[in-house]
């Protein structure tokens, strides 16, 4: 079976793709991974195929940060004309590779048409809970505010996220030879990368949107090992690790400042990860106690901690629960406030601390609150039995069959 996967944005929303690829390729089916600029490097690293979708997220982010009033203000200028090239690279990589399945994240919504183009099936993964009304929650990035029979109404804010690219999308369909208008073959399955540990199934979802498991590969994140520094405070134990990922947004020097403050303040040693910018430490803050990262395999790192303070990407939320080390969660925008919640709920992190109110005396008392240890074993058992990739991949041999 060939299999064209596509994705784009943040390292959270590649991680999960390529361990599927990986999976696939063990199982000896054909894989091609598209993926933004940024990212072609560690696909290839990764022993998988990579085609080249013409954009640069982390770029975007160096140049103008995650605010949402940021994006709007450069939309036509610079968001909406790279969101296009996106779009068009990938029905370029559909019809080069010209896959039995092709497998999308949702920003990827030329991936219909170029699926119904080649006569084949097409499965959307919904990395966060978006797309799929259910009355039990609202969409995440909706506000955490339970809202009952009213929930599925928040889903449709993101259903008319399309809108915004509809001129790309027509000239796709065009392109293709398809009908400028009307709907196209619907997803045979939507697949969710999550773990039930975090999102238990809704009962109201329909049978076509399947909780998997999250996408993840231990084995391989844990023989990558540490460096010599790192591992020397990993052995001296008492470590904070805390990072934003591509949360670059205000002041991250005093956003670091902050982090170590507190850290200290708890009696621990800090682990700054700064990502795509989340933190910049002053070369003042190093020192014995602190070691700065740009990133570090969490499966080989977290599970020698005693915290992990960071954004509640669902990446890293995950990556936490699986390590068994307790959440400080500090949720900056979209849906972090909503795996933020859920961790505290299932009694695995302390109560958020969001972004806009981080102080060091706030950040020390969540870290002095901790978790529930006994809540944590059990779930980190839990997740562990979890093979998300291979409950994924039988998905997609059936959709092909």
């Amino acid at each position: 079976m060939r299999i064209l996967l596509l994705t784009a944005g943040s390292r959270g929303d590649v991680v999960p793709f390529l361990a599927l690829a990986r999976r696939a390729q063990e199982a000896g089916h054909e894989v091609r991974l598209a993926v933004t600029r940024e990212f072609v490097a560690e696909v290839g690293a990764g022993g998988v195929e990579a085609a080249v979708l013409d954009g640069d997220f982390a770029e975007l982010v160096r140049r103008q940060g995650v605010l949402p009033w940021a994006a709007l203000r450069s939309f036509r200028s610079t968001v909406r004309p790279m969101l296009a090239a996106v779009l068009t690279s990938a029905v370029d990589a559909a019809l080069d590779f010209r896959p039995d399945v092709l497998v999308h994240h949702p920003k990827v919504l030329s991936a219909p048409a170029a699926a119904a183009h080649l006569g084949v099936p097409h499965v959307l993964v919904e990395l966060v809970p978006t797309l799929t009304p259910t009355r039990d929650f609202p969409a995440a990035g909706m506000g955490s505010r339970d809202l009952g029979p009213l929930n599925p109404l928040t889903y449709r804010a993101t259903a008319a996220a399309s809108s915004v690219v509809a001129g790309v999308l027509r000239d796709q369909r065009a392109r293709l030879g398809l009908p400028a208008r009307g709907p196209l073959p619907a997803p045979v399955v939507t697949l969710v990368p999550v773990s039930p540990v975090l999102l238990p199934r809704p009962h109201d979802w329909p049978a076509t949107t399947v909780v998997t498991g999250a996408w993840h590969e231990p084995v391989l994140a844990a023989a990558a090992g540490t460096d010599a520094e790192l591992d020397e405070l990993l052995a001296r134990g008492d470590v904070v690790c805390a990072g934003f990922g591509s949360m670059a947004a205000g002041d991250a020097e005093q956003r670091a400042r902050t982090v170590v403050a507190a850290v200290r303040a708890a009696g621990c040693r800090a682990l700054v990860v700064t990502g795509w910018g989340g933190m910049r430490p002053p070369p003042g803050l190093r020192g014995g106690d602190v070691v700065v990262r740009r990133s570090v395999p969490h499966a080989a790192v977290l599970p020698r901690c005693v915290a992990a303070v960071h954004h509640a990407g669902a990446g890293t939320a995950h990556a936490a629960v699986r390590a068994g080390v307790a959440s400080v969660p500090v949720p900056f925008l979209g849906d972090q406030p909503f795996w933020a919640a859920r961790l505290h709920r299932q009694g695995l992190a302390a109560p958020p601390v969001p972004a806009r109110r981080l102080t060091a005396d706030r950040l020390a008392r969540a870290l002095d609150v901790g978790a529930d240890p006994v809540r944590l074993a059990a779930a980190a058992r839990a997740t562990a039995a979890e093979d998300g990739c291979a409950t994924a991949l039988a998905h997609l041999e059936e959709a092909v069959t």
